[in-house]
């Protein structure tokens, strides 16, 4: 077993809440500790509830009750909780939000400055006609009107939909449509790469198509003048000063009741509402951020992400009821260079940064001197999720940002698990690309085909009991819920990820089971592909896809982007083809490589493998293309004929 790229020094140990909270219910290492999470699940949760100091109006008489089948599970019995109260109860003077704009434009809040918003802005909610279980649409940039929304909505007992800023009229109408949303809440505009991003224009034509939207609310985020509908649209500041003498007081809610109905896009078909309630998000990702990211009161927690991304509704709701300070940022991490993101680590004292894989891989283009030239001594932790490491990238992440001291916490699970599945800790050694195990309290596992346990192979990863932030079906489509992760093994949990676990105990995920390549009867994921064909010192990015083979079934195609002083040629194809051989065996050899300037990905930086594979094969349909960043990558690709063996673009 190769040495650890990390180990915990007594710093990390000493301040770990994780470490902390084992010793305070009797777990002196890590294992006893997990597995005391997954096999009294009453005594573990109740455990972490106290922890993280959640505030109930009532007291539950239970922790949880599978007495309707293990995928209807209910947690906190009897217990009346509004999450709210616990996001907002801390040192008054602490700040709560940092936010900066692309325009470097900046702000602060602190908890009680927050705290008097929210409740000045629900009770202008309640005061414009929204009550308890009404579905309200927030489609904005991550400012801090963006977190004020989501915390208002939730406090006065409705439900917000998370839209994602870059979606077009039709993406975000089709989820208020099925959400039936009544309000929508957006901004004039905001700044993306410098240039302006009509917002306003886009929550029009979006609330034109969905018939339930009565009412859009309106924020000045870049002060231009937009249309304004008379009888529909409100101004926030008229919303607020309608509030004015109204009810404060945050709804009476029960631990069990909506919050959050947060859409996934499929590969087909309309987009998973996935429900959330208040005993449920907010607790896992307050856990997860305590246990994993050992984040507590003070510390300063930058995740580049936006809201229709589960990790910014994470960020707001885990990172204020930790009492941290969450940085917002609504721009992009290179504008207007690559010293964007680094400057403001520098600048915010940032300690507990998060970014996807592929941001990174991105970023290492300009090379280390943008990092290099600002301070990140602040760091004390590096997160990550969103997609599998290459090894590359990771130590660069590792070494060069984090300069060898601080851990990367790799994190994934997905919006459905409220969080984590697998993680690491900062009390626990961590090596490349791998996750330490699974998250405490999540009894995961990796499965054949028939449910068994496997290690040492690959297969698909699952979980074997609940956990309260399990979501509580799709939005009106409970068969769909059930079909998607709980038709496959009874009572388990099949997540749709491939996973292994080595001899070691280090955990990995090797891709979406969706996205598996199988080449003459061998199953491999495609991240493994793509992690070899980047060892090659001219590839920066990859992405492996099947593609339909007369004799094998499938061969594999492997998409690159080159580093800026490398040239494609047949002669580099070959070479990348040769170098995935060596490093996974000749039966694994790519049939093809192609050469692209950039990758099909999410504006969170995920690389759509569907897409990719779909607009090679000349396929017309190619599912939900709403979180698309950049369609041109997907008319390159469209460009490119099926390739015979070793051929470029």
């Amino acid at each position: 077993m190769p040495a650890a790229a990390w180990i915990p020094n007594e710093r990390y140990l000493e301040r770990s809440r994780l470490r902390r909270f084992a010793e305070a219910n009797g777990h002196r290492d890590s294992d006893a500790l997990s597995a005391w999470s997954i096999t009294d699940l009453d005594a573990f949760w109740r455990a972490v509830e106290r922890d993280l100091r959640l505030v109930w109006r009532t007291a539950y008489r239970s922790v949880l009750d599978a007495s309707a089948g293990v995928p209807w599970t209910k947690w906190w019995i009897g217990g009346r909780l509004n999450y709210v109260a616990s996001a907002i109860q801390h040192e008054p003077s602490r700040t709560a939000i940092l936010w900066e704009g692309e325009d470097g434009a900046t702000r602060r809040l602190t908890y009680a400055e927050l705290a008097s918003e929210v409740r000045r802005f629900a009770a202008g909610l309640r005061a414009i006609g929204v009550s308890t279980g009404d579905r309200v649409g927030i489609f904005m940039p991550l400012t801090p009107e963006c977190a004020i929304a989501t915390l208002a909505v939730s406090a006065i007992g409705a439900i917000y939909t998370p839209i994602f800023s870059g979606y077009a009229a039709d993406a975000i109408a089709g989820r208020l449509r099925d959400a039936e949303a009544s309000v929508l809440i957006t901004a004039d505009g905001f700044y993306r790469r410098g240039q302006l991003v009509p917002m306003k224009e886009t929550a029009d034509a979006a609330a034109d198509a969905a018939p339930s939207v009565t009412q859009v609310i309106v924020t000045e985020r870049v002060a231009r003048r937009v249309s304004m509908r008379e009888g529909r649209d409100l101004t926030w500041d008229e919303v607020v000063r309608r509030g004015v003498g109204a009810d404060e007081t945050f709804a009476d809610t029960a631990a069990e009741d909506p919050y959050m109905i947060i859409y996934t896009s499929g590969t087909t078909g309309r987009p998973k509402g996935a429900v959330h309630v208040h005993g449920g998000f907010p607790v896992k990702a307050a856990q997860d951020m305590a246990h994993c990211f050992d984040l507590q009161a003070g510390d300063v927690m930058w995740w580049f992400t936006d809201l229709g991304w589960m990790m910014g509704p994470w960020l707001i709701a885990g990172g204020l009821i930790l009492g941290a300070t969450i940085v917002l940022y609504d721009g992009t991490p290179d504008f207007p260079d690559a010293s964007r993101l680094w400057a403001m680590v520098e600048r915010h004292r940032v300690t507990h940064l998060g970014i996807s894989p592929t941001a990174i891989r991105s970023l290492m283009r300009s090379g280390e001197e943008p990092v290099r030239k600002h301070d990140r001594s602040s760091l004390f932790v590096l997160g990550s999720t969103g997609e599998p490491w290459n090894p590359e990238p990771w130590w660069w992440y590792h070494r060069i940002v984090g300069e060898g001291r601080a851990p990367i916490i790799n994190y994934s699970g997905g919006t459905e698990v409220s969080g984590g599945i697998l993680g690491c800790t900062t009390w626990t050694a961590i090596q490349p690309a791998a996750f330490s195990g699974p998250v405490p309290g999540i009894a995961a596992d990796v499965i054949d085909e028939r449910g068994r346990s496997v290690r040492g192979a690959v297969g698909e990863l699952a979980i074997r009991k609940p956990w309260p932030g399990m979501t509580r079906g799709f939005w009106k489509d409970p068969d769909r819920y059930l079909a998607t992760y709980w038709s496959r093994v009874p009572d388990v949990w099949v997540h749709g990820d491939w996973a292994r676990v080595d001899a070691a105990g280090f955990w990995y995920i090797e891709g979406r089971s969706d996205d598996t390549l199988k080449i003459a009867g061998k199953r491999v994921g495609p991240a493994e592909v793509e992690s070899a064909a980047v060892a090659h010192p001219a590839v920066l990015e990859a992405a492996a896809v099947g593609v339909p083979h007369e004799i094998k079934g499938e061969s594999i195609v492997v998409f690159c982007v080159l580093r800026p002083n490398a040239t494609a040629s047949d002669g580099l194809a070959q070479e990348v083809q040769d170098k995935v051989a060596e490093l996974l065996g000749k039966p694994l050899r790519p049939e093809t490589v192609r050469f692209v300037t950039q990758l099909p990905k999410t504006r969170n930086a995920k690389v759509l493998r569907r897409v990719i594979r779909g607009a090679f094969l000349g396929k017309s349909d190619l599912g939900d293309l709403s979180a698309l960043e950049n369609p041109a990558a997907v008319d390159e690709i469209r460009g490119l004929s099926e390739p015979a063996k070793g051929s470029v673009a």
